[in-house]
């Protein structure tokens, strides 16, 4: 997985991904199939956990704006650290694959809706709470957020944009009544 994320699909060799798991070639291929078949394996284990990962997070936080806003404070700390500097394993892959691989089109779907459906939850039980306002429109809200998340995972390669990013995060949070 952390091969294809650093790399891109494309540039990742059946060299480079048999020096990273420690295995032959031929163990490669019969376990996994192929490169694309061990793509696609670590691509979904990768959104399984990240997607997981936000869910608890989000399930953990009292405050929908403070929630939010550490939510994208640790996006941002995670893209300036070096280890950061890859982005995020999803945004890479929309960015390199999208739209020549149709195959990929419908993952990367399911992706946006899935984050944008927790998001949308998140803002739901700020409505609830009375945190947020009744007549505040969820569902753009939650593509904001969404949009804004990738968003800071690209910007964030760049150093020294912590300031400028929080920025953004905190004018984002201005949308919320």
């Amino acid at each position: 997985m952390h091969t294809f994320w650093r790399k891109g699909y494309h540039a990742t060799s059946m060299q480079d991904l048999v020096d990273a798991m420690g295995i032959n070639r031929a163990s490669l291929y019969d376990t996994f199939g192929g490169k694309k078949d061990l793509f696609d394996q670590a691509f979904e284990l990768y959104r399984k956990t990240n997607a997981q990962g936000l869910q608890r997070f989000l399930e953990q936080q009292d405050s929908v704006r403070d929630g939010f806003r550490q939510l994208f404070a640790m996006a941002i700390a995670e893209t300036q650290s070096e280890a950061g500097q890859k982005g995020c394993f999803v945004v890479n892959v929309t960015t390199e694959l999208l739209p020549e691989d149709r195959s990929m089109e419908g993952v990367i779907r399911a992706n946006k809706e899935g984050f944008t459906a927790v998001f949308h939850q998140f803002l739901q039980q700020g409505v609830a709470s009375g945190e947020l306002s009744a007549d505040q429109d969820l569902e753009a809200t939650a593509n904001l957020f969404f949009t804004l998340y990738n968003g800071v995972k690209v910007v964030g390669k760049i150093p020294g944009q912590e300031k400028a990013l929080m920025g953004a995060v905190e004018a984002a949070l201005g949308a919320l009544r």
